[in-house]
């Protein structure tokens, strides 16, 4: 079954191919033009969208060496994200399924996310433990079988990679935050700071005591210390935030006896968070670096899944932009 995967959640648009569990092709357009305003502008997101969608739809079936008529299915984020977005996405797959005759399905972008762990490794093996870490989401959840969850904990406030986001832009390091601590903490001291390691009750997270904690630190700073001290600052937040993630992983496994981990997200491609996995004692598996950003591979792979076990989405389906698992 050839399935066309769309995602249009937030700024990156995405366009994929599937032919079964294979990418024929993988693109995605990361909307840079939010870079200056130090986050993600709504309106601009959706704009981008719709000047983009079409030409890279075009463009990947060219790429597959496909034609319009060969696809046989579409699947498409429809929650969570920012509710402009999805919607861009959405329509254009009600549309494209209605023209062709063919079905189509509303993918969880959250699912999709735990899934991408396997888009080319192993097919994955239940139970495992799924820690989700991206810009708008950090969750640890029991995975029992296909799409048969137990969410363990999961955020209170800030998740992870909103954090490395906000205090990117408080040290000046710009957005999207994440490669520029993780590139700027290579040259620092990760025991400068003694920043807090945010650990609140049971498996939940909350980051925004740690974000708090840095900006009064550098609030302290005289100017010269501010341009001389990034580089440790971002290395001592860093080693905070990520050691958050592995005392929930460890509670998480020594609670379920779970030791086989699958991890997803933006975040779970740094390469801290990878060290410290290497370190434990589990069985544990992550993205390729494409698609541990939001992608239209990961929509794809899950959604043949979907098509192929029989389940359609109605042209009624709405965006829920606070869609949970």
């Amino acid at each position: 079954m050839i399935v066309l995967g769309l995602e249009t959640s937030c700024d990156e648009t995405a366009v994929a191919l599937m032919q079964g569990s294979k990418i024929l092709c993988n693109k995605i357009y990361s909307q840079e033009i939010h870079s200056k305003f130090g986050g993600v502008v709504p309106e601009i997101a959706s704009r981008e969208h719709t000047e983009k969608l079409l030409g890279m739809t075009r463009e990947a079936l060219e790429e597959g060496n496909i034609r319009v008529e060969d696809i046989e299915g579409i699947a498409v984020t429809y929650g969570p994200g920012l509710l402009c977005s999805l919607l861009i996405g959405l329509n254009f797959a009600k549309g494209l399924s209605y023209s062709l005759g063919v079905p189509f399905v509303g993918v969880n972008h959250l699912e999709a996310h735990i899934y991408s762990s396997f888009i080319t490794a192993e097919e994955y093996r239940s139970p495992f433990l799924s820690l989700l870490v991206s810009g708008g989401h950090t969750s640890i959840a029991k995975v029992n079988d296909f799409r048969d969850y137990e969410v363990l904990g999961s955020t209170l406030d800030d998740a992870c990679g909103e954090s490395f986001d906000k205090v990117s832009k408080l040290i000046g390091l710009g957005y999207p935050g994440g490669p520029a601590i993780e590139r700027f903490a290579k040259k620092g001291n990760k025991n400068a700071f003694g920043f807090p390691v945010p650990d609140p009750e049971n498996l939940n997270f909350s980051y925004s005591g740690l974000k708090t904690s840095v900006l009064y630190t550098y609030r302290d700073m005289s100017q010269e210390e501010r341009i001389h001290r990034i580089a440790d600052i971002a290395a001592s937040f860093q080693k905070s935030a990520i050691e958050s993630l592995i005392i929930k992983l460890k509670r998480a496994i020594k609670m379920t006896e779970i030791r086989r981990v699958a991890v997803s997200g933006g975040v779970s491609a740094n390469k801290l968070l990878r060290k410290s996995l290497q370190e434990l004692d589990v069985e544990w598996v992550a993205p390729e670096a494409e698609f541990t950003v939001d992608n239209g591979a990961m929509v794809g792979f899950l959604g043949y899944k979907l098509l192929k076990e029989g389940i359609r989405s109605g042209y009624d389906l709405k965006a829920n932009p606070r869609l949970f698992l």
